[in-house]
């Protein structure tokens, strides 16, 4: 196996514990926006509980992605950061916007008219950030072509189609899929749980819709994908996978059977993911550069490699111990079984 594969593996592994952890963060900050009612403080609390110990840490992958992308395959990051210019600094301002205004609420007055509009901020900021990282993938996967016009043609006109906006909605949905189904292993109030599992479910139906709408706009919008997606075994085989883990995750909601729904909802967003990654292989950029001809000369790899190995001792190790301290319950225990004669009552949470 190649070092250009091995790090394209790499760049792809992060970009996916990114979406399944930075991503839940957004997707349950999206769901500040949906905190009505009686229960809406039960809601905040525990979306609060739940991102509060590991959102910084969660974004380690995101930049791990980046510097990684610049290092090995420095004509894909500047194509992508030249042409994409736009999209991306939104998506900067998303991630500083949420991270700000979810840090000040916390150490703010939880009373006033200013804290109700950093809540908002925070909501706001979770929902347009995984839009525009979606804009972005989805932009990638249209492919990039080399400059050759004016401001609108090389700066604009990329992400500004259909394709890369119905894949940013997409991502949006995603992020709050498996946000609610990691919202409904954390809650420990079964009101808690039944509300977000039926979140789940109708944000995996709406998924479950969006991924075939944007597979059908991918006809136009990304031949690449669409030929290798519909004109393949693997590409018919991966469509069915991702399905089946989606049908397995809204049946097992349905049940209550939240750790293995979760299981599943992990499942069908890494086939997600991958699918696009595979299908436009070997390119990281189409239609021009790919992981070979836009490769960083062979002795930078190769530091690059022993520097992954040599970080993974040290990261992984800690990642584990910090979820140990901070998610023992939700990621170490054992699966709840639905409950007998009735939600339990707890106060506190109405």
């Amino acid at each position: 196996m190649s070092l250009e594969l091995i790090i394209a593996g790499a760049l792809l592994s992060a970009l996916t514990v990114y979406v399944l952890t930075g991503g839940a963060d957004y997707g349950a900050g999206v769901w500040y926006l949906s905190a009505r009612g009686a229960r809406s403080d039960a809601h905040r609390a525990l979306i609060d509980q739940a991102i509060a110990p590991i959102w910084e840490t969660n974004h380690v992958w995101l930049i791990f992605v980046l510097v990684l992308l610049f290092t090995a395959f420095p004509p894909a990051f500047t194509a992508i950061v030249v042409s994409l210019h736009i999209p991306l600094t939104l998506l900067l301002i998303g991630i500083v916007m949420r991270g700000a205004s979810f840090a000040v609420r916390h150490a703010d007055v939880p009373f006033g008219e200013l804290h109700v509009q950093w809540e908002r901020l925070f909501a706001l900021a979770s929902l347009l950030t995984p839009f525009w990282l979606g804009v972005v993938i989805g932009t990638i996967a249209a492919g990039l072509p080399a400059a050759s016009g004016g401001f609108v043609a090389t700066f604009i006109s990329p992400w500004l189609a259909a394709f890369p906006l119905l894949v940013g909605l997409l991502t949006v949905v995603l992020v709050c899929y498996v946000a609610a189904a990691y919202l409904a292993v954390e809650a420990t109030d079964e009101r808690l749980k039944e509300d977000f599992r039926w979140r789940a479910i109708a944000a995996g139906l709406a998924v479950s819709f969006l991924e075939e709408t944007v597979l059908l706009a991918s006809r136009s919008g990304a031949p690449i994908l669409w030929g290798a997606l519909t004109g393949t075994a693997w590409g018919a085989a991966v469509q069915f996978g991702t399905a089946a883990a989606g049908l397995a995750a809204i049946v097992c909601l349905w049940q209550k059977r939240f750790r293995w729904a979760r299981l599943c909802i992990v499942g069908q967003v890494t086939l997600t993911l991958w699918a696009w990654a595979f299908s436009q292989f070997p390119y990281l950029v189409p239609p021009d550069l790919t992981i070979y001809n836009a490769a960083a000369p062979a002795q930078t790899l190769q530091w690059l490699l022993l520097a992954l190995g040599a970080g993974a001792v040290l990261l992984f190790p800690s990642l584990y111990y910090l979820f140990r301290v901070f998610k023992q319950r939700a990621i170490f225990g054992r699966d709840d079984p639905p409950p007998r004669g009735g939600p339990r009552q707890e106060g506190g949470h109405t």
